[in-house]
């Protein structure tokens, strides 16, 4: 292993900041806090202090069956609302997380380490998502009716599919929480939701503020463990679909136990993103867009820009470009300052493994061309990391390591690159750098990535769906398709020769 350059990364930390507003403790069942029927908590950790910033009920399978009960006699009445009516609570909704942005940015800032750059973007886009699936609830046809046999006219209904377990990861809390809660709601649904352990404040908090605008037994939200909540979740005969965002791991485990009750299921995995890199592109702007994708949310992003693949007579003046880029990178705490880029990593658990990782890759003899340490001081920071002479093959091409670390590799021919990109298990995302018209239409389509971008990477928008092809899962966020994946079709015949 060589070391091209010792970046001097610091953290800058905040004078002070805004003491977060806690949610109450308990379980959200039925409309109210409630407790847990166990004492058991689970400490929940600011990142980027190390500090406990409170603690939340370890739940129970009785919880669970609790909140699904309420679910379950809140979906009648809530599938029985117009369009109008659903899509008026949703935008209440938008509207209450509008009112509370500051505190609601905080306290995500507080649970995740984030900076304040992407919590602000975080709870804007929750926002939008509100909007746009009150729209698109409002704008959710089908088929019209005619008739398809001899006297028979045919009806094409949209029914929700009745309660949704959900599980959200620990990267994005509130956003992924509004990106399945929008859809789902907006498609007819109730909910009972599992936020991860590790960062469930926001969800709870959005949860006490809106308690009074959400028909009661809507929502529902249960805290604790995967292995039990969301197990249970899983499994339980009354809960009709499964949405989770996670790793792999954690959708085949979720996969196999809705399995049991052939309940469907809806999966946004994990990602190992190409970045491919022409000879004809701007290296300059491909650079500066690794800097900003690679490293947005500290790298701990499914469709984060991890993987460079840039072709062999640009890559060394390429990865000067990106090496002088990713030095540049600011790191700090919450409240640090709008300028700073990348936080802390979520958890020490999580650190140590990106820092294992970082350890596999000097083993391997790779290059690190700038970064590739932990940062000395409270909370659990690593410097951006840029690893080069990676060759075909490699561990780090292939493993998601979600953390501020990108990799970079040549290519020689166009077959070569997208043989090089798609040899990943993941199927999210994956971006194309080019100045030629042709191949910016082509290798897109020869990508086998749900998610392809043309000379930029993780533009996200609201309208347009999100959702990865082979181990990333499958169903779509974001879109009037994610309405589509939380509702049912149901067609009904009307024989017009009898009365």
């Amino acid at each position: 292993m060589t070391t091209t350059k010792a970046a001097p990364f610091t953290v800058r930390r905040a004078d002070s900041t805004p003491a977060p507003s806690l949610p109450p403790f308990g379980q959200f069942i039925g409309g109210d806090f409630i407790p847990s029927t166990s004492d058991a908590t689970v400490d929940v950790v600011n990142p980027a202090t190390e500090e406990v910033l409170t603690q939340v009920a370890a739940g129970t399978v009785e919880d669970v069956d609790a909140a699904v009960a309420a679910a379950v006699a809140a979906k009648a009445e809530w599938a029985a609302k117009t369009p109008k009516d659903r899509a008026a609570v949703l935008l209440r909704v938008a509207d209450i997380i509008e009112s509370n942005r500051e505190l609601l940015e905080t306290l995500e800032a507080a649970n995740t380490g984030k900076p304040d750059a992407v919590a602000e973007d975080d709870i804007s886009s929750a926002i939008d998502t509100f909007r746009f699936s009150a729209g698109a609830a409002r704008a959710f046809s089908t088929v019209g009716a005619d008739d398809y046999a001899e006297n028979h006219t045919s009806v094409i209904f949209r029914e929700p599919v009745g309660v949704v377990g959900v599980i959200t990861p620990w990267n994005y809390p509130l956003l992924m929480a509004a990106w399945k809660i929008a859809p789902v709601l907006g498609a007819g649904n109730t909910l009972v939701l599992k936020p991860s352990e590790q960062t469930p404040l926001t969800t709870l908090k959005l949860a006490e503020l809106i308690a009074d605008e959400v028909p009661t037994g809507v929502v529902n939200i249960v805290t604790g463990p995967g292995r039990v909540v969301g197990n249970r979740l899983s499994e339980h005969p009354d809960v009709d679909l499964v949405a989770i965002t996670g790793s792999v791991g954690s959708g085949q485990k979720v996969a196999a136990s809705a399995a049991s009750s052939v309940k469907r299921v809806h999966l946004e995995l994990g990602g190992k993103a190409p970045v491919v890199v022409f000879a004809d592109a701007d290296l300059e702007a491909a650079a500066k867009g690794v800097r900003s994708a690679g490293f947005w949310n500290g790298g701990q992003e499914c469709g984060a820009a991890c993987r460079v693949l840039v072709h062999e007579s640009v890559a060394e003046k390429f990865i000067e470009l990106l090496v002088r880029e990713v030095s540049d990178i600011s790191v700090g705490t919450p409240g640090a300052g709008a300028d700073v880029e990348i936080g802390s990593m979520i958890s020490g658990a999580h650190y140590e493994r990106v820092l294992a990782a970082l350890e596999d890759v000097r083993k391997d003899g790779l290059t690190i061309a700038v970064g590739g340490n932990a940062i000395e001081g409270p909370g659990y920071f690593i410097e951006p990391t840029v690893v080069t002479n990676v060759p075909a093959g490699a561990v780090i091409a292939s493993t998601e390591i979600f953390g501020p670390v990108v990799s970079v590799e040549t290519f020689s021919t166009d077959e070569e690159a997208v043989a090089r990109a798609n040899e990943t298990i993941y199927g999210l995302a994956a971006s194309v750098w080019t100045k030629d018209s042709a191949r910016s239409l082509t290798v897109p389509r020869q990508l086998d990535f749900g998610t392809v971008w043309v000379n930029s990477h993780l533009v996200i928008a609201t309208e347009m769906p999100w959702g990865g092809f082979k181990g990333s899962g499958y169903g779509r966020d974001l879109s009037s398709y994610a309405l589509e994946d939380f509702s049912r079709t149901k067609h009904v015949m009307f024989n017009r020769s009898q009365g």
